[in-house]
């Protein structure tokens, strides 16, 4: 308690400071300024993965599909037609009179030129999971195309509506060449057909973008209402917070829940706590590739399993939309069960196994994460209370999953956020079907996935996917730990709703 008093003076003292040197108008001059703590260097979908790239993803470009969240129904958005041509072809019928913001058309060159250019491993996109299933995209006329797929893929559409956007013929013919001689296609200039319009980055600060005042009639997400937009990178919560009561920002999220419970009661913001699509887990080095081999041992996996307190950490710092979760999966993904091996909350059993498996003293061991660090911090406290002591390293997400894919983290306290997509297959397809973010590479695991990546009988898919979590709670290659419920925070002159896909909708937000 003393320590959020602490805080909250700290939050006290930052506004009065960034009062005495003055706020950046929001409302005033038709600017909704929004922070995180992670910078946005690369501003391209496909070659920057953070979350805030995914919510620019949305405002700078336009898939050929829409979501509904309400229905779940997919609406038109740059395609206005579609239609399953057997199990291995889609064909799109596209929409005239959309222009790029450089005020080119859109038409079926710049849909074939983006599918084939991202599905080619080559080329690097980092989520390749979203686009590996296009085989090829053929124009069948000026407005009219077909996606073959490698084989069945019944979430093609899902990816198609939440993280493949549509970018220009040659766009990426542009990229300019890196010291190894390899192409760098995010920093070709960002251009996309979207309701907002890529303007200035000045990287580790902000991004800026405006309204794209020719945006198409009957776009699904209407047209923008207010005229800028600035993504501001702002390391410290107490500076956002300060920020955000002073008038320099007028929306943040991941407010600690002390924090945010004050900011409510004080009443000058709106505070929500809300659902997201995103998970915490603890990946485990199961092959001791780390250097450390502690977690090769299966029993000291489990130890770590019940030493943990997850409805604690849910309860006492996530927020009450937060539920612990069992599978590597959200639960309201298709196919995520949640009848899976279960490991409760229990100090005694983890020290018997530490002490089975030779470690009755306990052990010191590195462990990595880069997001919301009290979360981190309470898991590390749980595990001294059984002898496992653990050494944080706190770093920037990109500089992690660099160090995950070398094999160099004996835990890594990561998320996923699914690109938003609510099919199982965007998150435990992405992690345990063999590729670098697999710590286990299982080949009973692999085999379910991909069976249930390619079934499309739903039932058969269920049952596929459902091995597959079994092996991989039972075994323990990950720790799913619990679904993130953000707190939000924004001013009283901003009217904007929460969404259940970590996706706000900045275009759809207005001035009161």
């Amino acid at each position: 308690m003393k320590r959020a008093y602490l805080t909250w003076f700290a939050v006290l003292a930052a506004a009065f400071l960034v009062t005495s040197e003055g706020a950046w108008a929001g409302k005033a001059d038709d600017t909704l300024n929004w922070a995180t703590d992670r910078e946005s260097a690369v501003i391209d979908p496909y070659y920057n993965n953070t979350r805030e790239l995914v919510i620019q993803g949305h405002m700078g470009w336009d898939g050929l599909l829409y979501r509904d969240l309400e229905t779940g129904e997919f609406q038109p958005l740059l395609a206005t037609k579609w239609e399953w041509k057997g199990n291995l072809a889609l064909e799109f019928e596209l929409r005239q009179g959309v222009k790029f913001h450089d005020g080119s058309d859109f038409d079926a060159d710049d849909a074939v030129y983006t599918l084939n250019h991202v599905s080619k491993k080559e080329n690097g996109v980092l989520t390749y999971k979203n686009v590996s299933w296009i085989k090829k995209a053929e124009k069948l006329g000026p407005y009219k195309i077909r996606v073959t797929l490698h084989k069945p893929f019944p979430a093609a559409l899902a990816y198609l509506s939440n993280a493949i956007f549509m970018m220009p013929a040659g766009h990426y013919d542009k990229a300019p060449a890196k010291a190894d001689g390899t192409k760098d296609w995010g920093a070709v200039k960002p251009i996309g057909t979207g309701p907002y319009r890529f303007v200035e980055l000045k990287a580790g600060e902000y991004v800026l973008w405006k309204k794209n005042e020719s945006y198409f009639d009957g776009s699904p997400k209407g047209k923008p209402s207010i005229g800028n937009i600035r993504f501001r990178t702002i390391k410290e919560m107490n500076t956002q917070m300060a920020e955000l009561l002073t008038g320099g920002l007028d929306w943040i999220w991941d407010v600690p829940k002390d924090q945010a419970e004050r900011l409510a009661a004080q009443g000058s913001v709106t505070v929500e706590n809300a659902k997201t699509m995103r998970v915490s887990y603890l990946a485990f080095d199961v092959d001791g590739d780390s250097g450390q081999k502690y977690f090769t041992d299966k029993r000291v996996r489990m130890a770590v399993a019940h030493a943990i307190d997850r409805e604690a950490i849910t309860k006492n710092l996530v927020g009450p939309a937060s539920v612990v979760i069992h599978s590597a999966c959200h639960p309201d993904q298709f196919a995520c069960t949640q009848d899976v091996p279960k490991w409760e909350y229990d100090p005694a059993k983890a020290k018997k196994l530490l002490a089975e498996a030779g470690y009755p003293d306990g052990f010191e061991f590195d462990i990595y994460a880069y997001r919301q660090r009290e979360y981190t911090e309470a898991v590390i406290g749980d595990l001294a209370k059984v002898g496992i002591r653990a050494k944080l390293t706190f770093m920037q997400y990109r500089a992690l999953r660099d160090l995950v894919w070398k094999g160099r983290t004996p835990i890594n306290h990561m998320t996923w956020g699914s690109n938003s997509i609510p099919d199982v297959s965007a998150i435990t397809s992405h992690f345990f079907a063999g590729g670098r973010d697999d710590p286990a590479k299982d080949p009973e695991v692999i085999k379910a996935l991909q069976e249930g990546d390619a079934s499309v009988d739903p039932e058969a898919r269920k049952a596929a996917y459902k091995r597959a979590l079994t092996k991989i709670s039972g075994e323990l290659y990950w720790l799913p730990m619990f679904s993130y419920a953000k707190y939000y925070a924004w001013s009283k002159d901003l009217d904007f709703k929460t969404t259940s896909d970590e996706i706000p909708r900045f275009y759809t937000a207005k001035w009161k």
